[in-house]
């Protein structure tokens, strides 16, 4: 576990991938890693019965990947996918809201726990409970401007600023101090994917990069 929260805490930027599967994940995964992309997490389709494309996702990118990229579950709502992740060998599990159950399944495996919260009560719920990070959410429509104010009296509590980042605004973001950034349509744009133009995607992420670099100098 203190592998992957080094790996988060120095990469930053976790990739979201949602609906996007085997041999098509695996080539988007390889572009986005040779951007620079070290954290990636497969999300839960909630209306699937079994969870079988989701968990076929994680564990292929997981052995593929191994020791090279730290891969997670999302979008994780009930105690019983946690287990499921965990079985699937995801190192982390994200979820878009705070549910005790959840947090305390996920610690209780030794995967490190990224709830999704959004009011200063929720985050503080989600500390307490034993999530290692709290996943801002929606971070883009709030603003780096909230997650500011929120930091002044909870400045104990690591935030993931997660949807509608983008190259232009993650400056924003890093300014305030977050310590990393959940992405998804720039980094997993369907179209892009459909088209095959996978180097589009690298150098998309190659720039997320940049802009973190350029903050922290």
């Amino acid at each position: 576990m203190d592998t992957i929260r080094a790996m988060l805490e120095e990469h930053k930027l976790i990739v979201i991938c949602r609906g996007v599967y085997g041999d098509t994940l695996l080539k988007t995964m390889e572009a986005l890693y040779k951007g620079g992309i070290r954290l990636a997490e497969v999300t839960f389709d909630q209306k699937s019965k079994d969870y079988k494309e989701t968990l076929d996702a994680i564990t292929m990118l997981e052995e593929h990947f191994r020791g090279r990229m730290a891969i997670g579950a999302g979008t994780v709502v009930s105690p019983a996918q946690v287990e499921l992740a965990y079985q699937a060998k995801a190192a982390y599990i994200i979820s878009p809201n705070v549910n005790e159950a959840v947090i305390r399944k996920t610690k209780e495996l030794g995967m490190l726990s990224i709830p999704g919260a959004l009011s200063p009560s929720e985050v503080l719920d989600a500390h307490e409970y034993g999530a290692d990070y709290v996943k801002l959410f929606p971070a883009a429509r709030m603003t780096a401007s909230y997650i500011k104010d929120l930091m002044g009296p909870i400045s104990h509590v690591k935030f993931i600023a997660t949807a509608g980042i983008t190259e232009e605004n993650i400056a924003e973001f890093a300014a305030v101090g977050c310590t990393g950034y959940g992405i998804s349509g720039r980094l997993m744009d369907k179209r892009v994917i459909q088209e095959g133009r996978f180097e589009e995607l690298q150098h998309r992420a190659e720039a997320f990069i940049a802009c973190l670099q350029k903050e922290e100098e």
